[in-house]
């Protein structure tokens, strides 16, 4: 034990500190940005699974794996805002990941300085700060992955079987998480890289054959999991969804460069904006350095890095900088690994690129805390997390307002009508209101030039009714010669100027709050 603490007491504390750290700056103000779409689906689901236990394979309905929803569940137990519950779950995931980097960069290199710059540059990036804050499922996939490829990796070096097994268990959660999940089921088989091939063939043939029925296990497993969801109905709409994301294979016979450049471009400035861009340079320094005596770890990393991107970017149809989370542990971990060279130039130097990504990350993640406007997201990110109807400012104030009207007379009637059926509205505030008796929200169209109907008869059976809508879609014209009083409006993000949405819909969009006092009005004559 004394000889345990001599050698790695000072480490752990290091990385204890770093992981309270990482773990500080995902949990505070974690309800700071909006609501977005995904996330109200997301807790939404959770909450119909929670209280039904026969939709607990609800989100197989829209072709989605359920296992995030079901561990944001317990969480809603334990945190009254819903909000918090589901980002609480991402969150938990980005301290597993951070765990896991030390472990994964210390398996490869064994180096301890390698392990803690790695989980440092991770705990404190922007780009796993932003998305590890969001109740999405991707750093739940992220964390996965991590311990796929650490596990897998140990497989291959000690020839365990219980090391294929947890590789197994961990692909399953993965595959239970998200789609792209495929990936790590491909990418697997790299790390038979580290056979040593120098031993006789038949030695070297003989681990060869040991290790891939090992892997047996592993797929036996993490399939076996994944069969889980044939318990639930709609299984079948796996396989139909994902075709909404991507396109077929003889994409890449008659445009092999539509989207793959514009969309490989994306991903880098993704990377530069957020990452932030000192990563990369401190991944190329690292890559120039170690490929010769640490070839196999490099281009393992590499491999898991780029792989993904390359395919997502040829073959998606539809790609954001989340959708590239999964991919970022690898080059973080490549980037920590500039100090396994002994030139104490280039260690200097790699010191103070650190200190200026350290820099340039809390800077960022400070504005992000404190004034989401100026934090300089990239321009697809900004719009649909800040800007657009994807964007769900205002939400919780429409909530808290209902529900102290609630307070103030329990048996009143109030129904709430909202842009859209599915999405930001109606769940981003049935999240909020689930547990209110006699508050109906319905959903009544993406876009309307007059009150919709169902709200006419709402006001007519005497129930207090409102409307809720985005400033972007609303064409209502007149709204108060319509019977539409403005309670309250909560403007978004400004757009920048130089962009389409700007010339049509107006610096910003605004999410309208209506009541509806005259039905008379409303009716269209």
């Amino acid at each position: 034990m004394k000889k345990f603490i001599k050698e790695w007491g000072t480490t752990i504390a290091f990385l204890l500190v770093i992981i309270g750290i990482g773990t500080f700056l995902r949990f505070y103000k974690i309800n700071h940005l909006p609501v977005f779409a995904d996330e109200a689906i997301y807790i939404r689901w959770a909450q119909v699974m929670k209280n039904e236990p026969t939709l607990r394979f609800v989100p197989l309905s829209d072709g989605k794996q359920p296992l995030y929803m079901w561990l944001v569940i317990p969480f809603l137990k334990i945190f009254s805002d819903p909000l918090v519950a589901g980002r609480a779950v991402s969150a938990m995931a980005g301290v597993g990941s951070m765990i896991g980097i030390f472990s994964l960069s210390y398996l490869l290199f064994k180096s301890k300085k390698v392990s803690l710059v790695s989980v440092l540059l991770y705990a404190v990036s922007t780009f796993t700060f932003f998305f590890d804050r969001m109740a999405l499922v991707d750093a739940l996939l992220s964390m996965f992955g991590i311990w796929v490829l650490f596990f897998a990796t140990l497989t291959v070096k000690y020839a365990k079987l219980d090391f294929a097994m947890l590789t197994g268990f961990s692909l399953g959660g993965a595959l239970l998480t998200k789609s792209p999940a495929l990936f790590y089921s491909l990418l697997v088989p790299l790390t038979l890289i580290f056979i040593d091939f120098k031993k006789n063939f038949k030695t070297t043939v003989g681990k060869l054959i040991k290790t891939i029925s090992l892997f047996v296990p592993t797929y036996v497993i993490g399939y076996g999991l994944y069969n889980i969801l044939r318990l639930g109905p709609n299984f079948n709409m796996m396989g139909s969804r994902n075709l909404d994301y991507v396109f077929p294979l003889s994409h890449l016979w008659f445009s092999p460069k539509d989207p793959f450049l514009p969309f490989l471009d994306r991903s880098f400035e993704w990377i530069s904006q957020m990452g932030p861009w000192p990563l990369l340079v401190l991944a190329v320094g690292a890559i120039i350095l170690n490929i010769r005596k640490n070839w196999k770890e490099t281009l393992l990393l590499i491999s898991w890095f780029i792989l993904p991107i390359l395919v997502q970017s040829e073959f998606a149809k539809v790609f954001t900088a989340r959708y590239i989370l999964f991919s970022l542990p690898y080059l973080i971990i490549l980037a920590g690994s500039i100090f396994l060279g002994k030139n104490k130039i280039i260690e200097k130097i790699a010191v103070v690129v650190v200190i200026l990504t350290v820099f340039l990350s809390m800077k960022f993640n400070y504005l992000l805390y404190t004034d989401l406007e100026k934090a300089p997201l990239p321009r697809s990110e900004r719009s649909g997390y800040l800007e657009e109807w994807t964007s769900g400012t205002g939400i919780t104030e429409v909530a808290t307002f209902i529900k102290e009207r609630h307070l103030k007379n329990p048996n009143e009637r109030i129904v709430i009508g909202t842009e859209g059926f599915f999405g930001t509205l109606p769940d981003g505030l049935q999240i909020y209101l689930t547990n209110i008796p006699n508050v109906t929200v319905i959903g009544v169209g993406v876009s309307i030039d007059r009150v919709p109907e169902q709200l006419i008869n709402s006001k007519k059976a005497g129930d207090t009714t409102y409307l809720l809508f985005n400033s972007s879609r609303f064409k209502v014209t007149n709204p108060e010669k319509n019977g539409l009083e403005l309670v309250a409006a909560y403007p978004k993000a400004f757009r920048p100027d130089n962009i389409k949405e700007y010339v049509q819909n107006g610096p910003r969009d605004n999410l309208l709050f209506y009541e509806l006092t005259d039905y008379t009005k409303a009716i269209k004559k």
